[in-house]
């Protein structure tokens, strides 16, 4: 980022420094770097987005004199700095009595004759629902049939005044007709839809588009009010002529989206304009902020199929089955407003180069990914948090400011954002720059503490003309000939110096140096963790350690003193090993440590008074026998107990071991300084362990073992003798159950046979 303004653009991490002569080459940097670079912090240029609240009425509900709000705040100026997101809060509070205007366009041709008699007959019944939800109600009854010409309508002259059957009178076709503005007299509603007639039609689908775009964008001639919830009905049995069907009837003129109804309330440019396309009736729909009722009826699931389709590309839309004789018309009604006045979402016009994501927090602090809250009732709060974010600065400065809203579907009501994009500081203004400055060599313009060169020259203080510039980056390299890099790769050619980038552009205070930015003071070897051992150690130079006095080596790990190296008796390594480095090398391998004075393996001096303990205490001569115990152990002597023994005079010591003999555990001192040893024979001193009486053991053992056994015998003693005595007594009783007389037998056989002859 070459002025501050870039650099702001940059994001919120960024600052710039104006000071002058600013030492390093980068002025943009995050503003811990410059602070560590000695930039005055005065001098630090950084700016941070903000807002102000332009129009920030209270929501309120609806009353004669004044108009409910509901979307708080209503205008607002925010600052915003590029590349830094910046969130801000929009509250919805739905307002009691919030004005309704409900229209109701129904197709009037002649299959819905019978659905018109039934919506007649309901219409009071309909006011008198929708009175219940608000007191501020209109009601308005619009119709349509289709384009007045083939294939669309019979033009046969009979049928264009009557094209029903000669049996029934019905009225003359036509494309939509505004029969009843919007009126708050919700009684002549009823007069109206029987007071108009049904018609007829050829093809199947219908021109409800048309009617749709007529009734929507004719907001005076139907009576929208300016804020209200604007509820258009929809009532049909077929499907839909769109864009392009036109030409069946040979319309081409598209659809322009305007307002067209004759003095008798009629569309008058049904046969000069095509249908409208969906996108351009959903575009009409939501700039007119309308909330379209889809009321198909319930036999015909295949045109039920294509408005629920459509309803999803319409922002706000629902659909409705409809009775076949419209008679549930007022439950659907109150049903789908209901359904739309408990739902909230917020969405977002003329946005364009601005990124806005809109969250809410429907009921509670828990944020949602989501710009919409459902079951809202009447006097619920919702919060919606609005982030915004510019990612760059447009080169059009007329640009920088531009102002989009955020608006509640089914809603007129906005919130009006003016965006400011901070995309310059306040040095770089015509008031604060410096032209042809003595710090630019009156060659450019000062402007933030750095120099905007004029056309031809360059270089820091503009010093340096673009007609030497192939001389200058020669004197910056190394070699002198045209093969070598430029300050060795690592800087920039700046009138004939190099001015050398930093090594990681994450800290600009760490830099190549020397005359061709062939050198790196950070690329040593470490020692501890620390570059060439640490300060109190040496310093990096061109990719060596420069050592301090008394250090030494690559890395200036190695100390020259042998200080560290001697141990507590004075000898260098415990004479077990020898000092390399600063450091000991311990040669034999049962010791180390510092100054090799650790031996695990080897005896304590505890382990080494051991003998002499046993053999003048208890006359155990284990470890020693008597010579070698009255001629090594004079130092050893008995007391009483060793917790009296005096111990202000010496360094006294505690040991403790176990006699393998007896595994008695015994303990005694001595004293380091004269190698004196106290130990005592006393209850308190030699501690040892119980006998163990082995008969107490085993006969417990031996018996428990027995009454076990018995036990388990005697339990399955009693177990067969109960099975033999359900066994025995089965037995008996098959026994008097069982008959063995010779006619009962089966086995019986008599000893006798008979034969009859059959001739006589």
């Amino acid at each position: 980022q070459k002025t501050c303004g870039e650099c702001m653009a940059a994001g919120s991490p960024c600052g710039w420094c104006s000071q002058l002569n600013y030492e390093f080459l980068e002025r943009c940097d995050l503003k811990d770097n410059l602070l560590r670079n000695k930039c005055d912090p005065s001098q630090i240029m950084t700016v941070q987005s903000s807002i102000y609240l332009n129009e920030n009425k209270p929501p309120m509900d609806s009353d004669s004199v004044k108009n409910a709000i509901q979307l708080s705040p209503q205008k607002v100026t925010i600052k915003l700095r590029p590349n830094d997101p910046f969130t801000f809060n929009v509250h919805f509070r739905q307002a009691e009595n919030y004005p309704v205007d409900l229209y109701f366009l129904m197709d009037l041709s002649q299959s819905m004759a019978d659905d018109k008699v039934k919506l007649a007959s309901l219409g009071d019944a309909l006011a008198t629902e929708m009175n219940k939800i608000t007191k501020d109600f209109k009601l308005g009854f619009g119709s349509f049939v289709d384009k007045k010409t083939m294939p669309y309508v019979s033009t046969v002259p009979a049928k264009l005044e009557n094209p029903c059957d000669e049996m029934q009178d019905c009225a003359a076709p036509y494309g939509f007709r505004n029969d009843l503005p919007l009126d708050i007299d919700t009684s002549r509603f009823k007069a109206k839809v029987n007071e108009v007639k049904v018609s007829g039609n050829l093809d199947a689908p219908e021109g409800g588009f048309d009617a749709i775009m007529q009734a929507i964008v004719c907001q005076k001639e139907i009576g929208w009010r300016n804020q209200s919830r604007k509820m258009l009905l929809f009532s049909t049995d077929a499907s839909f002529h769109y864009a392009g069907d036109g030409k069946l009837g040979g319309i081409v003129t598209p659809n322009d989206g305007q307002c067209h109804l004759n003095a008798q309330n009629e569309y008058s440019e049904s046969l000069n304009q095509d249908y409208p396309s969906i996108s351009q009736l959903a575009q009409k729909i939501s700039e007119k902020k309308v909330t379209v009722i889809f009321a198909v009826t319930s036999t015909q699931a295949r045109n039920y199929y294509f408005y629920k389709t459509l309803s999803e590309f319409i922002e706000g839309a629902t659909v409705g089955a409809l009775a076949e004789d419209s008679s549930n018309i007022v439950s659907l009604v109150r049903d789908n407003y209901n359904k739309i006045s408990s739902s909230v979402e917020l969405k977002t016009k003329g946005e364009e180069d601005t990124q806005v994501i809109i969250k809410s927090k429907c009921f509670g602090s828990v944020l949602c990914d989501t710009a919409k809250c459902d079951d809202i009732r009447i006097g619920s709060n919702v919060t919606f948090d609005v982030t915004l974010m510019v990612t760059s600065c447009p080169k059009d400065k007329s640009k920088w400011k531009r102002t989009f809203s955020i608006y509640s579907v089914g809603f007129s009501e906005e919130v009006v954002v003016d965006v400011e994009l901070m995309c310059s500081c306040n040095c770089e203004g015509p008031d604060q720059e410096v032209q042809r400055s003595e710090e630019c060599s009156r060659e450019g313009t000062l402007s933030c503490g750095t120099c905007l060169c004029n056309k031809g020259f360059y270089g820091k203080n503009c010093e340096c003309s673009s007609d030497e510039m192939g001389t200058d980056d020669n004197l910056c390299k190394k070699s002198g000939t045209s093969t070598s890099k430029i300050c060795s790769g690592h800087g920039q050619c700046i009138c004939g110096k190099c001015e050398c980038n930093p090594i990681n552009p994450s800290d600009p205070s760490k830099k190549y140096s020397g005359s061709y930015c062939d050198c790196n003071n950070y690329n040593c070897d470490y020692e501890d963790g620390k570059l060439c051992g640490g300060p109190e150690r040496g310093v990096c130079v061109c990719g060596s350690c420069k050592c301090n006095e008394g250090f030494q080596g690559a890395s200036c790990g190695c100390a020259t003193s042998k200080k560290e190296c001697i141990a507590s008796d004075g000898s260098e390594c415990n004479n077990k090993g020898y000092c390399d480095c600063g450091r000991c090398r311990c040669t034999d391998v049962t010791y180390k440590g510092k100054t090799c004075e650790e031996c695990p393996t080897c005896p304590t001096a505890c382990d080494e008074k051991r003998g002499c303990v046993l053999c003048r205490a208890f006359k155990v001569y284990s470890k020693l026998n008597e010579e070698e115990c009255s001629k090594q152990c004079d130092h050893v002597a008995v007391v009483q107990e060793i917790d009296k023994i005096d111990e202000t005079v010496g360094q006294w010591r505690y040991c403790k071991f176990r006699d393998d003999s007896d595994g008695c555990d015994v303990q005694f001192k001595w004293n380091a300084d004269n190698n004196e040893i106290k130990v005592a024979k006393s209850k308190g001193d030699v501690i040892c362990p119980t006998p163990v009486n082995l008969l107490w053991i085993i006969l417990p053992v031996i018996i428990g073992i027995l009454v076990i056994g018995l036990l388990l015998l005697l339990i399955w003693k009693l177990l067969v003798t109960l099975h033999d005595r359900r066994e025995y007594a089965r037995f008996e009783k098959e026994r008097e159950n069982a008959k063995w007389e010779m006619g009962e037998n089966p086995i019986y056989k008599q000893a006798t046979s008979t034969y009859k002859n059959p001739t006589y």
